[in-house]
């Protein structure tokens, strides 16, 4: 009798394998495995519960039809990053309507006292501004002080060379100094 490896045991490439293969069990492990990479990368691109939460069951969807066309050639959770990255930024461009009415509304609260103008968390001051920056700024942010990745790593993720990620590290912090001495945070 074959000795089965269990779901639990199971390699990514072996999921993945499994998964090209039509084993929704395979599949469902390899969600399950990596949902909470998916859901951080999410909640910290857009700072909000509820849009990381939509971000991550978008990316299970997409996951669905893309696994086919995963090759493998690196790790899957850089080729899964920039599966959910390209999920935030779809769900951005979709939102970018109802975003300009609430943050009109949004600003009328604020004139009118409704609402506070700084987030009470340093922390989370901080993420708030990093969602500021230019997309490849924000992304080399989150990989490298986020995800905890090295240069190479990020760069790696990003499709661009290690330097330019330093690069981006580098003015990133340049605009966020700024940033965050214009909020009163420095």
């Amino acid at each position: 009798m074959a000795m089965m490896l269990d779901e639990s045991e199971a390699s990514d490439a072996e999921l993945i394998g499994r998964a090209k293969g039509g084993d929704r069990g395979a599949f469902g492990k390899l969600l399950e495995r990596h949902y909470d990479f998916v859901y951080r990368a999410a909640y910290r691109w857009c700072g909000k519960k509820a849009d990381a939460e939509d971000i991550a069951q978008e990316v299970c969807v997409r996951l669905g039809k893309a696994i086919r066309d995963y090759r493998g050639g690196g790790a899957f959770t850089t080729w899964l990053y920039s599966v959910t990255m390209n999920a935030a930024r779809d769900m951005m461009r979709k939102t970018t309507r109802e975003n300009v009415k609430t943050e009109a509304y949004g600003a009328y609260s604020m004139i009118s006292g409704e609402a506070s103008a700084e987030p009470e968390d340093p922390t989370e001051a901080l993420w708030a501004a990093v969602r500021q920056l230019p997309d490849k700024q924000r992304d080399a942010v989150l990989l490298v002080y986020g995800e905890g990745l090295s240069h190479a790593a990020a760069a790696e993720a990003m499709a661009i060379s290690e330097t330019t990620v330093s690069w981006h590290i580098h003015e990133a912090k340049k605009r966020l100094k700024t940033l965050m001495r214009s909020a009163g945070e420095v």
